[in-house]
C-alpha cells in the first residue's frame, strides 16, 4: 500500500462577510483544483483577522478596512497588499422606517436614526464593518450610545438575525445582505453614497518576520486571487442572479 502525498494547505484570516455571503464555497474549489493547494479560512472580524496576520498565525489575510492595512503594511507586518474586489455596505431597516432614514445620504440617515433613538445593532467587533460604521457616525457627528444603539459583538450573519429579531437598523456589507434568509421585516433603506465604498484587499503575512509562513503557497494563492481567472471566479458569483463582489485587481494594479 503506498504512502499518501501530505496535504499542502495554507491558512487565510479572513472577514465574516467573504466567508458567510458564500464566496469562498465558490472559489476555493477552483483554487485547489489548480494549485494542490488546500486553503483553511478563520472567518473574524477584520481587526481581529489583522491580529491573527500579526501573530504569524495565518500566511493569507482578507480583510476589508484599507486604512488599517495601510498602517500594518508600512510597519512591516504585512507585505504585497493588492486591492482584490469591492461592494459596498448598505443600511438595512424595517419596512416602516420609523425614523425617516431611507434614501442616499448615510450621514443624514444616521442623523435621523440617532435622533429618533431607533434600535441600531452594532457589530461591536472591531471588523471593517464596524470600523466602517464608527467613521460614519463619527462624520455625522454623532456618538452612538444610549440603549437604543446595541453592540453584538459578533459577525455580520448573527448581528443582521438580532436586527430581524429587534426589528432594528443595521450597516452590513450587500454580499451578506443578499446571502440572508431571515430578513423579517428589515429592508435596505439606505444605498448609492459613495461613502459606503467597501474594499476588499489581500495580503502577505511578512515572512520576514515570520518564517514559518508558507510564502510560496500564500503568493500562488495570492496571484491566483489577482490574475483574470481569479478575477473572473470572482465576478461569476451571484445569488438569485445578483453579483455579490466587484473584481478590481487587474484594474487598479493593487
Amino acid at each position: 500500500m503506498g504512502l499518501t502525498k501530505a496535504l499542502i494547505f495554507i491558512t487565510v484570516a479572513s472577514t465574516t462577510s467573504t466567508e458567510q455571503s458564500g464566496l469562498y464555497r465558490h472559489l476555493l474549489p477552483l483554487f485547489e483544483a489548480k494549485a494542490g493547494i488546500q486553503v483553511r479560512v478563520v472567518a473574524l472580524g477584520t481587526g481581529q483577522a489583522l491580529d491573527m496576520g500579526k501573530r504569524g498565525d495565518a500566511d493569507v489575510v482578507l480583510v476589508h478596512d484599507k486604512a488599517a492595512e495601510g498602517k500594518l503594511v508600512a510597519q512591516g507586518v504585512f507585505v504585497e497588499r493588492r486591492d482584490l474586489m469591492y461592494n459596498d455596505f448598505i443600511v438595512v431597516g424595517p419596512r416602516s422606517d420609523p425614523a425617516k432614514a431611507a434614501g442616499r445620504d448615510i450621514v443624514d440617515a444616521l442623523r435621523r436614526i440617532a435622533g429618533a433613538q431607533g434600535a441600531f445593532a452594532s457589530r461591536g467587533d472591531r471588523s471593517g464593518t464596524h470600523a466602517a460604521e464608527l467613521r460614519l457616525w463619527q462624520e455625522a457627528g454623532v456618538d452612538p450610545t444610549g440603549a437604543w444603539y446595541r453592540e453584538t459583538g459578533s459577525g455580520m450573519g448573527p448581528t443582521l438575525n438580532i436586527a430581524s429579531g429587534m426589528n432594528a437598523y443595521a450597516l452590513t456589507d450587500r454580499g451578506t445582505w443578499l446571502s440572508f434568509r431571515n430578513r423579517g421585516e428589515l429592508a435596505i433603506l439606505v444605498q448609492g453614497d459613495r461613502r459606503l465604498f467597501n474594499q476588499y484587499g489581500v495580503m502577505l503575512v511578512n515572512p520576514a518576520r515570520h518564517p514559518h509562513v508558507k510564502q510560496v503557497e500564500g503568493r500562488a494563492f495570492i496571484q491566483w486571487l489577482v490574475s483574470r481567472e481569479g478575477q473572473q471566479a470572482i465576478a461569476d458569483y451571484r445569488i438569485n442572479g445578483e453579483q455579490l463582489f466587484f473584481p478590481n485587481a487587474i484594474k487598479s494594479g493593487g
